[in-house]
């Protein structure tokens, strides 16, 4: 890459490559936007570099650290201001990376969201004291916001998927005047470069978004090391549970449309349904409709409403689980669009349940529909599952939601609503395989702090 691609953010000779973001003034038009992306070029990080970017976070970590929440929240908030006014420039690089189309770009709005909330949420980090203890004895997204806001520096390495909307992050980090090494940005493979973050001596915590597999690897990694503090947001399976006396209108709705987001490359798709067989058919008709309705073409054009998958890595993956899915069930919608790595909305209906699509995390616009008759084997069916991140269950009666909420075994779970409704101060994260931790407003900074009792004994 040419010294045009480099800023270097760093008074300790760390050098960040970010993209040529001057690029993104062409106007791409039809088919051009699938090849722009082989335009672009993002600066591969060795583990030299890794170890560059952790040691500028450690020459970083005193001052920031000491600084009052006031000074960090001052940065916090202009990054917030500044993510506002390149918003629609974000939308552009993501949906050249993933194929996600700008008209479902939420992501920049919460970001915003997040910024301003941490700005104000350093002076939360305190501690309390009791005089209940006589002697002293002796006992041993999200990301960014939460832990500078703790005080902590970071390095952060995107995802190999999508480094564009990264790489404009770390040049508006600069630009929001965040001192050098605080906030620390690469780019690579998760073998390479992701392993040396979490094989590394001086970095004291993970936080890892992404596959169950890489988490089980990224785990024993930091155990083999230093046994860092692991959070880790993984994979889903997402159930929703359809009751006879449901709006199903609204349930078609927001569960086709869980699926749809993203092009179903989200941790929390609605990729299990589970519908009342008494309105499964009624449910069926609806949910077909809404959800074959889909724009599916150029993620740049507003009209769009489902992108591409995210590579041809990505689609591949997808169009084998379509073949699995039509040797165990019923294909009844949709399938290989057969035009790029476009997947259009897809439906299966009577898959077994030790299936291998009902097993394993699709991440493509891929649901299967099943049937139940009473309440126990739909519970019994939604929670057979090693994945537990989120699920929803859709009835108008008061008692069956609590009832079958507490049963659900998930991290979140919806009533009358499914992903991608979330509270932003209620915690999120999954049991069993999908993850360790929470985060969100009020539990994230936890996850950055480090808890320490002093006994003083006055007399």
């Amino acid at each position: 890459m040419s010294d045009a691609g480099k800023c270097s953010l760093s008074d300790s000779g760390i050098k960040y490559f970010v993209l040529l973001l001057s690029q993104h003034d062409r106007p791409y038009r039809g088919t051009d936007w699938m090849t722009a992306v082989h335009q672009w070029q993002v600066y591969e990080a060795n583990e030299v570099d890794v170890d560059a970017a952790v040691a500028a976070a450690s020459v970083a970590f005193p001052a920031w650290r000491d600084i009052s929440p006031v000074d960090r929240g001052v940065l916090l908030r202009k990054m917030a201001s500044l993510i506002q006014v390149h918003e629609e420039e974000f939308a552009h690089l993501e949906a050249l990376s993933t194929g996600k189309p700008v008209s479902r770009y939420i992501d920049s709005r919460m970001a915003i969201e997040t910024f301003n909330y941490f700005a104000e949420a350093g002076w939360t980090a305190q501690g309390s004291s009791s005089r209940n203890t006589p002697t002293p004895q002796y006992h041993g997204e999200r990301t960014i916001a939460p832990a500078v806001a703790a005080g902590n520096t970071i390095v952060l390495k995107s995802s190999e998927k999508s480094p564009l909307t990264i790489g404009l992050g770390a040049k508006l980090i600069a630009e929001a005047g965040f001192p050098p090494g605080v906030v620390n940005m690469l780019h690579k493979y998760g073998p390479t470069t992701g392993n040396a973050i979490a094989s590394h001596m001086d970095v004291r915590c993970i936080s890892f978004t992404g596959s169950s597999l890489t988490g089980r690897k990224i785990q024993a990694a930091a155990a083999k090391s230093n046994m860092k503090t692991v959070h880790m947001d993984l994979g889903g399976k997402t159930p929703a549970l359809i009751f006879e006396d449901a709006g199903l209108e609204s349930a078609a709705e927001q569960t086709q449309f869980s699926v749809q987001f993203s092009s179903g490359q989200t941790c929390i798709a609605n990729s299990r349904i589970y519908v009342q067989e008494t309105v499964a058919d009624k449910f069926l008709a609806i949910f077909k409709d809404k959800f074959g309705a889909a724009i599916l073409g150029n993620p740049l054009n507003k009209a769009t409403d489902q992108g591409s998958q995210a590579d041809r890595i990505q689609y591949e993956r997808v169009k084998a689980y379509l073949s699995l899915g039509e040797k165990k069930g019923k294909l009844t919608l949709g399938g290989d669009a057969k035009n790029g790595n476009f997947i259009k909305p897809t439906v299966f209906e009577e898959v077994p349940e030790e299936s291998q699509i009902m097993k394993e995390e699709v991440f493509g616009p891929v649901v299967v529909i099943n049937t139940f008759g009473k309440e126990d084997e739909a519970i019994a069916k939604a929670n057979h599952s090693e994945f537990s991140l989120y699920a929803s269950v859709f009835t108008k009666n008061i008692d069956r939601a609590m009832r079958v909420s507490k049963l659900l075994e998930a991290g979140t779970v919806g009533v009358n609503c499914t992903s991608p409704s979330m509270a932003k101060d209620m915690p999120f994260g999954g049991w069993k395989g999908s993850g360790i931790g929470r985060e969100v407003y009020l539990h994230s900074m936890d996850s950055y702090l480090e808890t320490k009792s002093i006994l003083i004994k006055t007399s």
